[in-house]
C-alpha cells in the first residue's frame, strides 16, 4: 500500500513538473533571430501547417508548442497574413500575435500630384514592388473601365494616399487598392453626371500647376476659359509628361519638347490631353468639378513665390512673365 501511495505521489509530482516545464517553455522567449524573419500564413492554413512553418523559420523551437499554446484559446481563429519577427518571443506571444492578426505591413505613401512614373520611382526606392512592374500594370485601364471606358491607362485614377503592402503584394494588387480608393473618393464627391475622365484630366493639370489650395478652383477656371475659347492650354507639366511617355525626359524642358507632336503636349494640341498626367487628390478633383467663375486666361508664378499672378489680357500676362524672369535672373 505504501508503495502504491509512493508511486502515485511520484507520478503526480512528475506530472506537475512536466506541466511546469511546458508552461515555462511556452512563456520563455526563443533566441533572437540574426535577421528579421517574415512568415507568410496563407488563408485556411491548419494548425499543423502553421506549427511546421514557424518551426522551419526558426520562430519557435518545437512544433508541439503551437498545439500547447492553442489550448489557452481553443476557439480562436489564427489569422492569415504576413508576420514579422525581429526579437525574441515566446510561443504564447507568437500565437497571440497570429490570433489577433497583428500582420506586418510596409507603408507606401503616394503624394498628391504623383504620376504613375513618380509612383514607380517611389516603389523602386522601397524595394517592395519593382517600378517597371507597376508601370506595366498601371498601363492597363481595365480596373477603371466602369467609370472611364476611354481612359488610356490608370493614370489619374491611382488615388494618392498611404497604402499598406506586404512582401507578397504585387503591382496589380496596388493598382486595385488605388483604383478602389479612387472609386470611394469619386462617390463621395457626389457628381454622378460628371465625366470622370475629363474631370481627372483637368484635375491633374491643376494639381501639377499649383500647390496652393486657394488657387485650385481659379486655375481650373483659367483652363476652362481657354478650352471654351479654343486656346491651347500651354501647360508645361503636359510637355513633361509627354516626354516621360516617350522616354526622353531629362529633368528640364527643351525646345524639342515644346515642339513635340505627342498628343499630351498642350503647346501643340488644343484642349485637354487624351488623359490625366498625374493623380489628383480629392480637393483638386472637387476644384475641377467646380471651376471658379473668372475672366482670367493666363497665369504665371509670382516672382517671390507662394502662388501665381493671374491675368485677363495677354499684355498683362507678358508683363507678369517679364517680372518673373527678371526676378529669377536677378535674385536678391
Amino acid at each position: 500500500m505504501k508503495a502504491l501511495v509512493r508511486y502515485t505521489l511520484l507520478t503526480v509530482a512528475a506530472a506537475i513538473l512536466a506541466a511546469l516545464a511546458v508552461l515555462w517553455s511556452l512563456g520563455a522567449p526563443y533566441f533572437a533571430p540574426s535577421q528579421d524573419i517574415f512568415v507568410q500564413i496563407d488563408r485556411g492554413s491548419s494548425t499543423a501547417s502553421i506549427a511546421r512553418t514557424l518551426k522551419q523559420e526558426g520562430v519557435i523551437h518545437y512544433e508541439w508548442q503551437v498545439y500547447a499554446a492553442r489550448l489557452f484559446h481553443p476557439s480562436s481563429k489564427l489569422q492569415a497574413g504576413e508576420y514579422k519577427f525581429d526579437s525574441p518571443a515566446s510561443p504564447l506571444t507568437v500565437l497571440d500575435r497570429i490570433r489577433r492578426g497583428a500582420v506586418y505591413h510596409f507603408e507606401v505613401s503616394v503624394p498628391e500630384g504623383s504620376s504613375r512614373f513618380d509612383i514607380a520611382r517611389i516603389l523602386d526606392r522601397t524595394g517592395v514592388i519593382a517600378g517597371k512592374d507597376f508601370l506595366e500594370a498601371s498601363a492597363d485601364p481595365a480596373l477603371i473601365r466602369d467609370l472611364a471606358p476611354h481612359a488610356p491607362s490608370l493614370e489619374g485614377f491611382l488615388f494618392p494616399a498611404t497604402y499598406r503592402l506586404t512582401h507578397t503584394s504585387t503591382a496589380a494588387d496596388l493598382c486595385r487598392m488605388m483604383t478602389a480608393e479612387f472609386h470611394r473618393q469619386w462617390k463621395k464627391l457626389g457628381a454622378p453626371s460628371a465625366d470622370p475622365l475629363k474631370t481627372a484630366t483637368l484635375a491633374s493639370l491643376v494639381e501639377k500647376e499649383t500647390g496652393n489650395a486657394d488657387e485650385r478652383a481659379i486655375v481650373a477656371g483659367v483652363f476652362a476659359n481657354r478650352i471654351a475659347r479654343g486656346m491651347k492650354l500651354d501647360c508645361d507639366p503636359t510637355t513633361i509628361y509627354a516626354a516621360e511617355l516617350d522616354g526622353r525626359y531629362t529633368g528640364v524642358i527643351h525646345k524639342s519638347d515644346l515642339a513635340s507632336k505627342n498628343p499630351y503636349n498642350t503647346y501643340q494640341n488644343p484642349g485637354l490631353p487624351p488623359g490625366p498626367i498625374a493623380n489628383a487628390g480629392a480637393a483638386t478633383l472637387d476644384a475641377a468639378l467646380h471651376p471658379a467663375p473668372t475672366e482670367f486666361l493666363f497665369f504665371v508664378a509670382k516672382p517671390e513665390g507662394g502662388g501665381h499672378v493671374f491675368s485677363i489680357t495677354r499684355a498683362e500676362h507678358e508683363k507678369a512673365v517679364l517680372a518673373y524672369r527678371h526676378a529669377k535672373h536677378n535674385p536678391g
